[in-house]
């Protein structure tokens, strides 16, 4: 773990249009973004956008059994005093993801893999997976790194299946970036949501505290390991030319100065508090905690918040097929944070997600119960495409 003494940032940076700089200390990895929630006729998929919101849910109440373990129950208590553990079911759907290249082992293993800022575990099929036939799989006995360490890794799904399988350590290889001694997990078997999946598996890009297996996620070892030139990495999403740099940040996808702001806990997750949320240039939300999570598409808030800001949108509605807000098509909301600096606003594209069949056009913010404090916000990739976002394990910040 990071001394906690040691500061903690998050950066923000506009994307540029030109190529400023040339030298670079790290190694972009290319990334595509795998489905959306908008058909390509630009109307909204319905049963995307509910599996999506689900998922949302889900996999923070995962994330909070996870620290509760982690953490212990005492310190967890302090942080989440109103969360309900019992309500909790530790699961994860497939949804929309942001896949690239790794590889695993001696020689190296190749897979397609999501990264995900929101989780902090690694895992691919095993060669012994009799439901994997679709992915690339490990094969330890293949690897001349490979060992096997105690204990099972899990993932629960909501209709009572399950992928689990046994734990090993070897050699990983993200963008240059290699590593020893990291731990992962090979599934044994898939259930329905990833065997439909195009990706191998999942590389976490979270903090500690957020593991199942307990155990530093791949970039914390590689800062600890002296693997990367910098201790920073960071996410360039957009239509073309996504990327995940390791190592740095690219200086040709940005422009100006570069805006810092301290992560405010230790709890796993890319953090950033003192937040205002505003709609039309004006504040209707302020003093929020703000998650950054690149495995999830959308944005959540408390209902209420969230149903008092479409409450202000002349024409807004509520989709009873998808549990979505509506506004009108024509007159798309301007929604932008504000950490303390500049004022960060999510393009109209980005916010709109498609026509609904009801009429109007489906919106990227829903209301959530995170089982979370009331001020905590979720900002997934709808939000992150507007900028450069980068995140710093030197002494454990994050960038946009």
């Amino acid at each position: 773990m990071f001394s906690k003494a040691a500061l903690v940032t998050v950066a923000l940076a506009v994307l540029a249009s030109a190529s400023p700089v040339i030298n670079e200390r790290g190694t972009p990895i290319p990334i595509v973004k795998r489905g959306s929630l908008t058909r390509p006729n630009g109307t909204f998929d319905a049963e995307k956008a509910i599996a999506a919101r689900f998922k949302l849910q889900r996999r923070h109440a995962r994330n909070l059994i996870n620290l509760e373990r982690n953490l212990g129950s005492e310190r967890f208590k302090e942080l989440y005093p109103d969360a309900d553990l019992t309500k909790l079911q530790n699961d994860q759907d497939g949804d929309l993801e942001w896949t690239g290249t790794i590889s695993i082992g001696t020689p190296a293993q190749s897979f397609t893999i999501d990264f995900d800022t929101g989780s902090a575990d690694l895992w691919v099929g095993s060669s012994g997976c009799s439901t994997c036939r679709r992915h690339n799989t490990y094969n330890p006995s293949r690897s001349s790194t490979s060992d096997s360490q105690r204990g099972t890794f899990e993932i629960a799904y909501q209709d009572g299946t399950s992928a689990s399988g046994p734990i090993y350590t070897d050699t990983v290889t993200v963008g240059g970036a290699t590593v020893t001694g990291q731990f992962f997990s090979a599934v044994t078997n898939e259930a329905k949501q990833l065997t439909e999946d195009p990706e191998d598996g999942l590389l976490g890009l979270g903090l500690t505290a957020l593991s199942s297996m307990n155990k530093d996620p791949f970039f914390v070892t590689a800062v600890k390991q002296n693997a990367v030139q910098e201790g920073v990495f960071a996410f360039k999403l957009g239509q073309s030319g996504s990327e995940l740099y390791i190592g740095g940040t690219n200086s040709r996808l940005y422009e100006g100065s570069i805006e810092y702001h301290d992560v405010t806990t230790d709890k796993g997750y890319w953090q950033i508090g003192g937040a205002s949320a505003l709609h039309n240039g004006r504040t209707f939300a302020s003093n929020l905690e703000t998650i950054i999570d690149s495995g999830t598409t959308l944005m959540a808030a408390e209902p209420s918040v969230v149903d008092r800001f479409y409450g202000s949108i002349r024409g807004s509605g509520y989709d009873e097929e998808s549990g979505y807000y509506t506004f009108p098509c024509n007159s798309v909301p301007e929604v932008s944070f504000n950490w303390g600096g500049k004022t960060w606003t999510i393009s109209g594209d980005d916010f709109n997600l498609g026509e609904t069949r009801s009429g109007g056009c489906a919106g990227a913010l829903v209301g959530a119960d995170l089982q979370m404090p009331n001020n905590v916000w979720l900002l997934g990739d709808t939000y992150v495409p507007t900028l450069l976002g980068s995140f710093s394990c030197i002494l454990t910040p994050v960038i946009f």
